[in-house]
């Protein structure tokens, strides 16, 4: 176990269980923060890990209620773990699953830090200082975006007509609404059905 900064907040973090924490996914939480206001919204932390966004955001935004899920067994302990620490139970609930499924009903937000680069690169030496971190919370199949081309019509159909849609992508930040969802999808570079 170790401890990591993250946006002013300590977080526990399992090296080579969970992805430790970036300084550049703060740009995730700010923004999120500057959608959210002081409103009483809904958010998904998709992909939480440690659980390090879900918490940030949720002491920047106090009336936000918030989702945060993974399909790994080890990154739910762990995040419910910090969300106690920090005593956010009541406004985080941690859910095992794959991307939005375990989140209940329809969303104002979802943030996404997910897997983007190709399995086959795993051992390239362009990437050895991820070698410590987990290879499932980096690469994904195919051309990398698996989980990506999987959530936008996930969040298409569960964002409310004005919820946003934040994706960290190679340290950028990406942004979309539901009507602007196929900009995003070019953007990534990934074609991807629209939801039914």
């Amino acid at each position: 176990m170790a401890q990591v900064d993250f946006h002013d907040v300590s977080i526990s973090t399992r090296p080579g269980a969970v992805m430790s924490p970036r300084a550049a996914t703060e740009q995730l939480v700010d923004r999120a923060a500057q959608l959210i206001s002081d409103r009483d919204v809904r958010v998904a932390d998709v992909g939480t890990g440690s659980g390090a966004i879900a918490v940030a955001l949720a002491r920047l935004a106090p009336r936000a209620e918030i989702w945060a899920t993974d399909i790994s067994a080890a990154a739910v302990e762990l995040a419910r773990s910090n969300v106690r620490l920090h005593e956010l139970d009541d406004r985080i609930h941690v859910l095992r699953g794959d991307l939005l499924d375990p989140v209940p009903d329809s969303l104002d937000v979802v943030v996404a830090n997910l897997p983007y680069l190709p399995w086959q690169l795993r051992d390239h030496p362009s990437y050895s200082d991820l070698r410590g971190e987990p290879g499932s919370a980096v690469f994904a199949a195919g051309q990398g975006l698996e989980p990506y081309c999987r959530l936008l019509p996930q969040a298409e159909a569960r964002l409310r007509d004005d919820g946003r849609l934040l994706i960290q992508y190679r340290a950028r930040l990406l942004e979309g609404g539901r009507d602007e969802l196929d900009e995003l999808r070019r953007q990534l570079g990934v074609g991807i059905p629209r939801a039914a």
